[in-house]
């Protein structure tokens, strides 16, 4: 048993060695931690988000799943889901969405467990705590496993960093902006104006 900032963490070997399996069942027994795996199959426990970063994550995974209701298409996630990339990190993002086609592809099994698929367009919140580095490293590290689209919103500095599967990244300074889904989530927007604090 592992102590980690004051949490019973129930493992009875070596983290770092788990297969798939073993990983998901380490985090179903520490149900209470944000657990994510890295490539280097290091474990991750993140710290819960504050109020600001809650409210910025509840809004986005509405706005992506009225846009799936609306459009019949594809199947958003919330922020606890856990995804198997190909290079064998397991990752949850703050609000993501996959396309019918691909969901479709995965055996029940699979889809039980933490899937073995990236989304198709994922995004990211900043919050005050985060390393504005290591962020931009995890969403590379998307862009690498196969995501088509992917937002990092940095509302500490009210920017938005936006990566694209041909590897460019565009900044759009400022919420003044409307962000939109492009080719990947046909019809999607989000009006950054709308996402002021309470």
């Amino acid at each position: 048993m592992l102590i980690v900032e004051g949490h019973k963490i129930h493992l009875d070997r070596n983290p770092n060695n788990l297969t798939n399996d073993e990983l998901f069942e380490f985090c179903m027994l520490n149900r209470a931690l944000h657990i994510e795996r890295d490539a280097a199959q290091n474990i991750i426990i993140m710290a819960p988000v504050g109020g600001n970063s809650g409210f910025y994550e509840k809004d986005l995974i509405f706005a992506i799943e009225s846009w799936v209701r609306e459009h019949k298409s594809g199947y958003s996630f919330s922020s606890s889901t856990g995804f198997l990339m190909p290079n064998g990190a397991m990752r949850s993002p703050d609000a993501c969405w996959i396309s019918e086609a691909r969901w479709s592809t995965l055996t029940d099994a699979q889809k039980q467990k933490f899937p073995p698929i990236v989304p198709d367009f994922v995004v990211e919140i900043r919050s005050r705590s985060d390393a504005l580095k290591g962020l931009k490293a995890k969403m590379e590290e998307w862009i690498e496993n196969g995501v088509r689209l992917a937002w990092l919103i940095d509302a500490k500095n009210e920017q938005v960093f936006i990566y694209r599967e041909d590897g460019s990244i565009e900044i759009v300074k400022g919420f003044d902006a409307v962000l939109n889904g492009e080719h990947v989530m046909e019809g999607f927007e989000l009006d950054l104006t709308q996402l002021q604090l309470p």
